[in-house]
């Protein structure tokens, strides 16, 4: 399909105030899931990359994280990032006390790039395509920065019961959409034709 960039909301900054057997059971699978898939991972040349609060992983399941980040470290076919721990709220108040830390800084020296290069996301490009499942009509704190020109596809399917037909009709229906990145249709012409 050609995707060389997938990001997974696997578990928000906000999934912590769940009931606590709830949020072992997710770590214990998260755990699980890296254990088992990390040498797939590593054999299809896919790269583990992960954005959040990580710290805030119990010490298992990020020393599995990180060890399986290291075994693909160096896979190019495509990136996988999983959201774990993770608030795109979070996300932007970490990037501003980054850039508060920072010796002489001026607010004349900010700009969207800069910005953009303190974000958890910043070695990944945006999303092109949001896919929301379970009949969302809603973001849920992803990538708020990062979804400015994202074009979303909402689905009723939910994600357990997500496979590769219903990325196919997602993938479809983005095809068939004219993205304009805030100018008009007629703008987008005069550009193809120069």
């Amino acid at each position: 399909m050609g995707i060389k960039y997938l990001t997974l909301y696997a578990f928000s900054a906000q999934n912590w105030n769940r009931p606590r057997p709830e949020v072992n059971a997710l770590m214990e699978l998260l755990t699980f899931y890296l254990l088992e898939q990390g040498q797939a991972l590593l054999e299809k040349d896919i790269r583990l990359n992960a954005i959040g609060r990580l710290n805030s992983l119990p010490e298992d399941a990020l020393n599995v994280l990180n060890q399986t980040m290291e075994l693909t470290k160096d896979c190019s076919a495509m990136t996988l990032t999983l959201a774990l721990s993770y608030g795109g709220r979070e996300e932007i108040i970490d990037a501003v006390k980054k850039i508060c830390d920072k010796p002489n800084m001026s607010s004349k020296d900010i700009n969207e790039d800069f910005f953009s290069n303190y974000l958890y996301t910043s070695d990944i490009p945006d999303p092109d395509l949001l896919i929301r499942t379970s009949g969302e009509h809603r973001i849920s704190n992803l990538l708020l920065w990062q979804l400015a020109y994202t074009e979303i596809y909402f689905t009723k399917t939910l994600w357990p019961d997500f496979r590769k037909r219903h990325l196919v009709k997602a993938i479809s229906n983005y095809q068939n959409r004219e993205r304009r990145f805030g100018l008009t249709a007629e703008q987008l012409k005069t550009r193809e034709v120069i």
